[in-house]
């Protein structure tokens, strides 16, 4: 596999406190390696401080596989292990920012840097995908969460998979539209 050189990067986007970061690639005939996260690096370059305390793996066995859109009450540093995927995001808190989305595709070469209250979704482009995320709190059920409907036409998101074709739960299905979530406060 093939990567293009790059140095380490992080810029903010569009929705506030949302990074996307270039990532470092070793390649060879054996395959390559990355340093996938170095603490002191990326907040050298601008990353928030992120006080890791889990971290999460989402195989995906199918192309099509589509996952979200959810938001939780801490921060997320999402990359992938292998593959490729198109993530969609959508800021659900309150504020000017409400609303807002942002579409990128995911490799093993960049990552994210996703705030809390920032729902977070994405559509496998391969088969055999491996989603990872690092995150600064453990899962409660007593925590304050959201989602979005991923197919909200509202949100204007173009899925590189249509809905029809897209392997999704029944559960992301019935997730709320848009204009019936209730802004997440922190």
């Amino acid at each position: 596999m093939a990567f293009e050189s790059r140095d380490l990067a992080v810029r903010e986007t569009n929705i506030p406190g949302f990074y996307e970061i270039d990532l470092v690639v070793y390649g060879d005939n054996r395959g390559w390696f990355k340093e996938n996260y170095q603490k002191e690096k990326l907040e050298a370059l601008g990353l928030p401080e992120f006080e890791i305390v889990q971290n999460n793996f989402s195989y995906n066995e199918q192309r099509g596989a589509t996952r979200g859109l959810h938001a939780e009450p801490w921060e997320k540093f999402i990359s992938l292990a292998n593959g490729k995927v198109f993530g969609a995001w959508v800021d659900l808190r309150l504020g000017d920012s409400f609303g807002q989305t942002l579409t990128l595709e995911l490799t093993p070469s960049n990552a994210v840097f996703v705030p809390r209250g920032v729902a977070n979704g994405y559509q496998t482009l391969e088969d055999n995908v491996t989603y990872t995320y690092l995150v600064n709190a453990h899962w409660s059920a007593d925590a304050k969460y959201a989602a979005v409907n991923l197919f909200d036409p509202e949100l204007n998101i173009d899925w590189p998979i249509g809905k029809d074709q897209a392997i999704t739960s029944e559960k992301d299905n019935n997730n709320p539209m848009i204009k019936d979530i209730t802004p997440m406060e922190f």
